[in-house]
């Protein structure tokens, strides 16, 4: 039984650096609401589309079922997107792009998946120029949204 217990404590934490890089994350001292705020307009001013925001918190209210105030931003821009959808068209199973934004008592936590990590499993070039491209995009969205 010690075997095993040691066998799946190192597996664990030969995969927990690999779970770790699928996600980015930043913080933000504001909360979630002024925090999206300005995720909107980092993306719209960036001559991105917002698809669709989403008040995770506030649907689980509707239902009256409690849940940490957390918004989900939908946005995308063709120029970026188009191209890994070209490569393959189940990419679009992960675009436009998304990031979430979660109340944790000491502000926001904004969150989102790599785009290597999205991509994994479809046929995409690890080193596709958009790739880069949707990382700066990412990068530089959420360094807004957190009033960096």
């Amino acid at each position: 039984m010690t075997r095993i217990m040691t066998i799946a404590g190192a597996l664990i934490m030969a995969v927990a650096p690999a779970l770790a890089e699928d996600y980015a994350e930043r913080r933000s001292a504001d909360g979630v609401a002024e925090t999206m705020d300005r995720l909107v307009a980092a993306v719209e001013g960036a001559g991105a589309t917002v698809f669709a925001r989403v008040n995770h918190g506030g649907g689980a209210a509707s239902v009256d079922m409690e849940l940490v105030d957390a918004e989900l931003l939908i946005f995308g821009n063709p120029m970026l997107g188009t191209p890994a959808l070209q490569d393959d068209i189940r990419a679009g199973l992960h675009l436009p792009l998304r990031v979430l934004v979660y109340g944790d008592g000491e502000g926001s936590v904004i969150t989102w998946q790599t785009p290597e990590a999205m991509f994994e499993d479809l046929e995409i070039a690890e080193g596709a120029p958009y790739l880069e491209r949707m990382n700066g995009a990412l990068g530089n969205l959420t360094t807004a949204a957190a009033g960096e």
